[in-house]
């Protein structure tokens, strides 16, 4: 071992001086030449060596392991190297491409400008046709509508058969038409700041309405039976009362005629607050679709019923609920985006929408800098069915809402007569943080679940994300407050918001890690536990 060693020091002084060499005398100059004759000297300096320190067997054994060593670690700089040169490359490449998709995105919004400064040429032409007074900047003759002509003009000057007066366009400037005379160019929502104005908003709520959430829930199975035949189960109220503690967002899937739509319609009526019924049309690409746009024509907003009742809401105390019926029949992470992004600003005082680019005096009353404010007493509630007419929910909509999912219809039973409750959405969010404060998530259960989340990752590279534990922490408290139990919401949301991920997955060989996944579940909850998910698993193996 000693002779190896006074071998191996001088083995690498000898490296040494090479190195030094290289660098300042021979860089670039005769480097292969000098490569072979530095092996030859090493190999020269082995024998001497070798001889000279009589080495014996375990010296030479140290030679070859050494010499292993040595070859793997130039070869290891060399695939750094490499490694290193090839992801900058492949940085540049990507900069370059992403250089390119910029250029042409501008290209793209020239092309829109310039298309819409077609589309207002041709619309002011059909203005002129109409009758209506303009200025042709090409004669500088003047046109003009007689009295007789107004009811014409319909189609531009007109909202709700009621005339606001014409349209001016100056002269030389058929592309930029002045405002229209008149009161708003929100009409609908000025119509709503009139039937509100000096109405007292206030729920006065009688004894009877103020309830336990159990009461709630019973009152609400019975409500929906007597009054309304529709039949759900106290269980399914449960999960959806849970549902809007945990999330703004709702979406209630399953088979066509299960009451999927019919449960947010019953729980308007409950709450004495029809909800507002929106279908979703296929069409449908961006935001101007669910809130509408300004014409830039006419310069009035063309209103939608969403947004209408969303501005609605803002006047109201009590419980709101909009409904997207078929949500899926377009991309709701395209058409709802901005909500989407907004909702999940902690600061619920930054929940705002921008409908128009400036403010003026004539505009509703809770438009404010050309912003709308989603206010904290509405609950978008979404209704999906799953055939080859829909569009995929991606993880980006499942994550940020509560899904419920409606496998069968419900069944007749004879309930008493119940009236709707008179409720204000303040005293429904107490109960709920009641619920939170009175009912959190035992440390045992806590520590059960993250054991799964290890599980989970490790096995299938799927992590819950903070967002699915705080709708967690939501959720469970207000379930079992309801009457549920705690592993029955812990499971129904590992069901339909974790185990819902694996449907990306490649199914056919996740066979053995699926059964295997079941078995460390009864493991950690118990055999009868996490039935839901139980079954979900099962129902995944059989997709293959």
């Amino acid at each position: 071992m000693k002779e190896f060693s006074a071998f191996y020091v001088d083995l690498f002084v000898e490296i040494w001086y090479d190195i030094v060499f290289f660098f300042q005398e021979a860089l670039w100059n005769d480097i292969i030449k000098r490569l072979f004759e530095n092996i030859v000297s090493y190999w020269n300096l082995l024998i001497e060596d070798s001889i000279l320190h009589e080495f014996n067997t375990l010296s030479w054994i140290m030679v070859v392991v050494a010499g292993l060593l040595n070859i793997t670690l130039i070869i290891f700089l060399f695939l750094r190297i490499y490694l290193w040169i090839k992801k900058y490359f492949s940085f540049r490449r990507i900069e370059i491409e992403k250089n390119e998709l910029i250029e042409e995105i501008a290209d793209l919004n020239e092309k829109v400008i310039d298309l819409i400064d077609e589309k207002n040429q041709i619309l002011a032409m059909k203005v002129s046709q109409l009758g209506i007074n303009a200025r042709t900047g090409e004669t500088g003759e003047s046109y003009s509508t007689s009295t007789s002509m107004q009811p014409a003009y319909g189609a531009a000057g007109m909202s709700g058969g009621q005339f606001t007066g014409p349209v001016s366009i100056k002269s030389g400037d058929v592309n930029q038409p002045t405002a229209p005379i008149g009161p708003s160019r929100f009409v609908k929502l000025i119509a709503v700041d009139k039937e509100y104005s000096g109405k007292d908003t206030h729920i006065y709520m009688e004894d009877s309405d103020y309830v336990t959430l159990p009461e709630l829930v019973t009152r609400f199975v019975n409500f929906a039976a007597s009054q309304l035949k529709l039949y759900y189960t106290p269980r399914m109220v449960s999960y959806f009362f849970a549902g809007m503690a945990a999330s703004k967002i709702i979406i209630l899937e399953g088979i066509s005629g299960t009451g999927k739509t019919s449960l947010p319609y019953a729980m308007g009526k409950f709450f004495d607050n029809p909800a507002a019924m929106i279908s979703v049309q296929p069409a449908w690409r961006d935001r101007a679709e669910i809130l509408g746009y300004l014409n830039e024509f006419t310069k009035r907003f063309n209103e939608t019923d969403f947004l209408k009742a969303l501005y609605e809401a803002i006047y109201r105390k009590d419980v709101n609920l909009i409904v997207l019926d078929e949500l899926n029949l377009a991309r709701i992470e395209y058409y709802f985006a901005e909500f989407l992004s907004i909702m999940e600003m902690p600061d619920p005082n930054e929940w705002k929408i921008d409908l128009v680019p400036d403010s003026k005096p004539s505009d509703p009353l809770k438009v404010i800098n050309g912003k709308i404010t989603v206010p904290l007493n509405v609950w978008f509630v979404g209704t999906a069915n799953k055939d080859d007419s829909t569009f995929t929910i991606t993880d980006k909509v499942y994550d940020r809402a509560i899904s419920l999912e409606f496998d069968s219809k419900g069944e007749f039973f004879q309930a008493p007569e119940t009236k709707a409750v008179h409720m204000s959405s303040t005293y429904l969010q107490e109960m709920f943080d009641e619920a939170f404060y009175k009912f959190p998530m035992s440390e045992e259960t806590l520590t059960n679940f993250k054991i799964l989340d290890k599980y989970i990752q490790a096995h299938f590279r799927i992590a819950f994300g903070n967002r699915i534990m705080t709708q967690v922490y939501k959720f469970v408290p207000v379930f079992v407050a309801c009457g549920g139990s705690e592993l029955d919401a812990l499971d129904y949301i590992f069901a339909y918001k974790v185990l819902r991920k694996f449907e990306s997955l490649n199914l056919a060989f996740l066979q053995n890690e699926l059964t295997e996944l079941i078995v460390q579940i009864k493991k950690i909850f118990g055999k009868n536990a996490f039935e839901e998910s139980v079954n979900f698993i099962k129902n995944l193996q059989k997709l293959v």
